[in-house]
């Protein structure tokens, strides 16, 4: 799971600021704790397009403390990022999933853009040529 543990700090002037001790990138700030937390997913998921975009590893969350809240990116993003995390675990690069889709090289640089409205078939496909399945639930 991407449930990443927040440090939320309040400010002497008001309102709280969010940071992430396992994505130092992350930081954000809201009026109060329900604002701060809403802005922070938007903050992680700005963060963790930075790994994307140089590809590196994504971080891996740690344990959360003890009644410490967690955020994690939304679920478009989840799916993306965990597609993303398999391919890079596998060392497989975006040419090679790419040829593997039968796509061009831009479609696959698109369902890596956490900021484009991919379509769940699409992660679904990348998933499945990387020996994974998308598994989405309610809970």
């Amino acid at each position: 799971m991407l449930d990443y543990p927040v440090i939320l700090q309040a400010q002497p002037e008001g309102g709280f600021v969010v940071t992430f001790p396992d994505v130092p990138q992350a930081i954000t700030q809201g009026e109060d704790e329900d604002e701060a937390l809403l802005y922070a997913i938007d903050a992680l998921e700005t963060a963790l397009s930075f790994y994307v975009d140089d590809r590196k590893a994504l971080p891996t969350p740690s344990k959360p403390k003890r009644g410490q809240k967690t955020v994690r990116p939304s679920p478009l993003e989840c799916a993306k990022l965990g597609v993303y995390q398999a391919m890079t675990e596998q060392g497989i690069k975006k040419s090679e999933l790419a040829r593997r889709l039968n796509w061009h090289v831009p479609q696959v640089d698109r369902l890596f853009d956490l900021r484009h409205a991919s379509k769940f078939e699409q992660i679904q496909m990348a998933a499945t040529v990387l020996g994974k399945r998308l598994v989405l639930s309610v809970e």
